[in-house]
């Protein structure tokens, strides 16, 4: 039996903070965005302030919205089934997320994905991830 995930929306926006305000701000403009820090190069996940590498201080750079499944959990019993992943995404970091609009039975380990806003009400969409 092929489990086909039903439209996700969210109830609430999510919550803001002057640290992650312009990652906010760019979703509900259709942009997606990661850090990278100006001193070591390396780009992280979750947007943060200082670099969990080095310390150093990031920068904003708009991410290229594609990545790869890295790891996956199928929830075939909840009241609407879905899938929970990290995503590698190009720039290098991982990402945990929703895998939406797909047959969850065919989702595998290093299928490639591509991003994908989700609405919520009242806020910005929410990036989630989709099969290419």
């Amino acid at each position: 039996m092929a489990y086909v995930q039903r439209k996700i929306s969210f109830a609430g926006a999510p919550d803001t903070n002057p640290e992650t305000k312009p990652f906010w701000d760019a979703c509900a403009a259709g942009k997606f965005l990661i850090r990278r820090c100006t001193s070591c190069k390396k780009a992280h996940w979750y947007p943060r302030g200082l670099c969990p590498f080095c310390f150093g201080t990031c920068a904003w750079e708009e991410g290229s919205g594609k990545g790869k499944i890295y790891s996956l959990s199928v929830m075939k019993r909840a009241e609407v089934p879905f899938a929970m992943a990290y995503v590698e995404l190009a720039e290098g970091p991982k990402m945990m997320t929703n895998i939406v609009d797909c047959d969850l039975d065919a989702l595998k380990i290093g299928q490639d994905v591509k991003l994908k806003f989700v609405p919520t009400e009242g806020g910005p969409p929410v990036p989630m991830f989709t099969p290419v």
